[in-house]
């Protein structure tokens, strides 16, 4: 099913102190376990609760639905990727192509490592993918990835930019999906790295090899 636009997602309150930041992190382990245990169609309130060993009462204090507790867990994982981001793309004291290159070893790596509740949460989108607050969350890591893009094609059109833009991300979303499906050595996830790396430098290349009006 699919969301209405409106549909609250944000938590009711921010806990403040120790004993509610505990409750909190309780509810969302107990998410965490729930969701990867028994999928998103079976994930209900009730069962987060019972699993964090707390009240139902308790967990609406602070999440108003199960797609509040969904989103949270999906805010956190847009969080450690923004800072994944930031931390590869905005090192200004490394070369763009070398940047891209360690963003891919790092995505693979981490779709790998997460792979279970990756997979969950995505199955769980429909039940927040249209609230604002999801909209809001994926512009600022679209942003951080076009001013990258400003400096690795300082000769290429926007539209060529974009392009790009769109070409790198889709294709580590759909091989890091794909790739993560199945366990992984650290030599397979080393190997295709690098293969992917290459592939996507090489392209980056060529297109600052190229006239910019061919660009557009």
């Amino acid at each position: 099913m699919t969301a209405a636009r409106n549909t609250r997602v944000s938590s009711r309150k921010q806990p403040k102190q120790a004993r509610s930041n505990l409750l909190v992190e309780a509810v969302l382990e107990a998410a965490v376990q729930v969701l990867t245990k028994e999928g998103a169609q079976r994930f209900t309130t009730a069962r987060v609760a019972e699993r964090a060993g707390v009240s139902v009462g308790s967990l609406y204090q602070y999440f108003p639905n199960k797609a509040a507790i969904l989103f949270r867990l999906q805010s956190d994982e847009w969080q450690r990727t923004s800072t994944l981001l930031r931390s590869i793309l905005e090192d200004a004291t490394t070369l763009p192509i070398a940047r891209l290159r360690r963003l891919v070893h790092a995505f693979i790596r981490s779709e790998c490592e997460e792979a279970a509740i990756r997979t969950a949460l995505s199955d769980a989108a429909p039940l927040y993918r249209d609230a604002p607050e999801a909209i809001e969350a994926k512009r600022d890591n679209a942003e951080i990835f076009r001013a990258f893009l400003g400096e690795a094609l300082p000769g290429a059109s926007e539209d060529a930019r974009m392009l790009a833009g769109n070409l790198i991300k889709m294709t580590l979303s759909e091989v890091g999906s794909s790739f993560s499906e199945t366990p992984r050595t650290k030599q397979e996830i080393a190997a295709w790295s690098a293969a992917l790396a290459d592939m996507l430098c090489a392209y980056l290349e060529r297109l600052n090899t190229q006239a910019p009006s061919a660009l557009g």
